[in-house]
């Protein structure tokens, strides 16, 4: 498998995942602003969307979209246990959480990467993200990950973007549940692989 993936974006939740399942994998890096790749590639004849990340599987066929991405890893190894069996209840739940992070934590964050948004419209942004982070808070002070005790891939995912809090000067310390939940995710060894392997890509 391949996955395509660029330093500091949302393509961080599946590398950790295919680390955290033990696959084989190769790591392309994709110049988000040229859309190329470092192998030359045109992204777009890969991903016509033209983000990351994008996973092409053995058979050439490309998935995209985070959410979908570490569902269908997860299904590779179930008895790694990242994500509850297909069909199940607890699946739902973590379609849930995804779609939660997805809409609310990921599409919040998105606009404040606009450097010519006015200061007031961020500030509307932030609001609204921070009652989000309330949410989120309020599931970490009764359980250490987001369905629970065990780490799954919307862990991944939401360490992922709130990593880019600290862009806009929103500090996680505001929610010590959160800022205990990074910390913890943060020393996992898979997490430090994964930035260091993007780091030095």
């Amino acid at each position: 498998m391949k996955l395509y993936f660029a330093p500091e974006t949302c393509s961080l939740s599946p590398h950790i995942v295919l680390r955290e399942l033990g696959l084989p994998f190769e790591l392309v890096k994709v110049d988000n602003k040229t859309k190329r790749t470092a192998d030359g590639q045109n992204f777009l004849a890969v991903n016509p969307k033209g983000y990351v990340a994008a996973l092409q599987l053995e058979n050439g066929e490309v998935l995209t979209e985070g959410p979908a991405i570490v569902q269908y890893l997860a299904d590779l190894r179930p008895e790694a246990k990242l994500a509850p069996a297909n069909g199940s209840w607890q699946r739902v739940r973590l379609q849930e959480s995804l779609n939660f992070i997805t809409s609310e934590i990921h599409a919040g964050l998105s606009p404040l990467f606009n450097a010519t948004l006015p200061d007031g419209v961020k500030t509307v942004f932030k609001d609204k993200l921070r009652r989000r982070l309330d949410q989120v808070a309020s599931t970490l002070e009764q359980h250490d990950y987001l369905l629970g005790a065990q780490f799954g891939v919307a862990d991944a995912y939401l360490f992922t973007v709130l990593r880019w809090t600290a862009l806009f000067s929103i500090d996680l310390a505001e929610w010590p549940a959160i800022a205990r939940y990074m910390e913890n995710i943060g020393s996992r060894a898979t997490v430090k692989s994964a930035l260091a392997a993007e780091t030095a890509a």
